[in-house]
């Protein structure tokens, strides 16, 4: 009987977002993005979809972005409980505007770079690879204002420019980049995904294509780019994945689950493959969208394609081709019926550890590409018992059952997987909602939703937990 493991070297850690977790929103020469005017509320939705334009920060809203957990000044405190509980990676992101704080400044921010210098050493120190995000949900404000953020092809200039700057910079201390954060989220929140508002009279299906070839050429070059200054470096794509079911076995509706699993494929086909698929080509001309794109972009796209396809996986989806079944979907980012067989989580994300064995092996056949699961996990409200602890045995029992799907994956079904790095492993901002008490992480941080609190760090049961797993290299669940 062969033994379940993880491979040797399998990137065992966890993830965040500097927009989610950084705060110091004005601090050390960094300029305003799109992420710091989203606010906490009711007005979160129609500002993160680009419905209600919100290009500064007012007094009548709380934006929690602004401090977060301000891990700006607890970064070593933060790294050194990571590597307490044996982190191998890190996934973090930088903050464009920390680096280019308009986007399109002459030369880059030096606090900037130095300050993600620090953060690097400081993992290199306890030996834990950085996993770096180039783009996750950030566009400095100037860019929006000027040229329309992704909408403008110039943005594939300033993207190049700041990936230059970063890959040659950080080239002896980072192997591991993504380049764009949830790329398929530009079409369900096009105002949070890329800094994208809508004008009167667009045709905004039409503007969002437009924006997303922007990126996946971005994309492609940036590949080109690193691989020039360090052949050495993993360069991957990113997609909020999750395969969605038939409501039933109609052939209506499994047609229609097909065409919803292909909105989020879209992007990665591109990436992965080099060109557009011919239902993307289709869709275009069915739905009479024109889509510019210069001579050179195909060969871009055909050569520079990622090395591995990484992605976040949080809950299964559920459609029907009935409009009536349809319209009962439940209102997260991604609409999906309440699957009846399935268990949610308290802000109704419905819990499917075996639909991550289904998703990494329609994306590994797909693809032949390795794997790496840079966000999974549960959040819930934590309440802390009378000596301050926290025993959430619910987000053991989550995350066991996703690593124990995700080892099928890799033993049973022989998917090529690098490494697996849960999301929020130290509580931070919710980017669906806003919330602080929508809490993912291992490390507890004393924050509430208004904003209130000492943000001390202090470890939950699942902080031991995870421990052991690491030191197990998964064996002990």
């Amino acid at each position: 009987m062969s033994v379940k493991k993880f491979p040797e070297g399998f990137l065992w850690g966890g993830a965040t977002a500097a927009n989610q977790c950084e705060g110091a929103y004005l601090e050390g020469g960094r300029g305003l993005a799109n992420v710091d005017v989203i606010p906490a509320g009711k007005d979160r939705f129609p500002v993160a979809l680009g419905q209600l334009k919100m290009l500064e920060c007012d007094n009548e809203h709380y934006y929690p972005g602004h401090e977060a957990i301000d891990m700006y000044h607890h970064y070593k405190e933060d790294i050194a409980l990571f590597a307490e509980m044996g982190f191998k990676c890190y996934r973090l992101s930088i903050a464009w505007s920390r680096i280019f704080p308009n986007g399109d400044d002459k030369s880059p921010n030096e606090e900037g770079l130095q300050f993600y210098d620090n953060l690097f050493d400081e993992c290199l120190k306890y030996g834990i690879e950085p996993l770096v995000t180039i783009c996750h949900f950030d566009v400095p404000m100037n860019l929006i204002k000027t040229i329309g953020s992704w909408k403008s092809r110039k943005m594939i200039d300033h993207y190049v420019r700041y990936c230059e700057t970063i890959f040659t910079r950080y080239q002896n201390k980072v192997k591991y980049w993504l380049t764009f954060n949830e790329i398929n989220m530009l079409l369900h929140l096009p105002f949070m995904g890329a800094g994208i508002l809508f004008e009167e009279g667009e045709n905004q299906e039409e503007v969002k294509y437009q924006a997303a070839h922007h990126e996946l050429v971005a994309s492609a070059l940036a590949t080109k780019i690193g691989h020039e200054i360090n052949p050495e470096f993993k360069i991957g794509c990113m997609l909020a994945a999750g395969n969605t079911y038939a409501n039933t076995c109609a052939p209506e509706d499994v047609w229609k689950s097909i065409q919803k699993d292909r909105e989020n494929y879209f992007f990665i086909d591109v990436q992965s493959r080099g060109e557009y698929p011919n239902y993307a080509k289709k869709m275009f001309e069915k739905n009479g969208l024109n889509i510019k794109m210069e001579k050179e972009d195909e060969e871009i796209l055909k050569k520079y394609t990622v090395d591995f396809i990484s992605f976040s996986y949080y809950s299964s989806r559920l459609t029907s081709a009935d409009p009536q079944v349809n319209s009962q979907t439940e209102g997260n980012v991604f609409a999906t019926l309440r699957n009846p067989y399935l268990k949610a989580s308290e802000w109704g994300w419905q819990i499917d550890p075996l639909g991550l064995r289904i998703t990494m092996n329609s994306l590994y056949d797909r693809y032949q590409k390795p794997l790496f699961i840079v966000e999974n996990g549960l959040g819930a409200v934590d309440i802390p018992d009378e000596e301050g602890k926290i025993n959430d045995a619910y987000r053991i029992e989550y995350l066991k059952a996703h690593i124990k799907a995700m080892k099928d994956a890799v033993n049973e079904d022989g998917v090529e997987l690098m490494g697996y790095t849960p999301w929020g492993c130290i509580d931070l901002v919710s980017a669906s909602t806003g919330e602080m008490k929508k809490r993912y992480g291992f490390i507890y941080v004393d924050k509430d939703n208004e904003g209130n609190g000492s943000l001390k760090r202090s470890k939950k049961a699942s902080f031991d937990w995870y421990k052991k797993v690491i030191e197990s290299n998964g064996e002990c669940l």
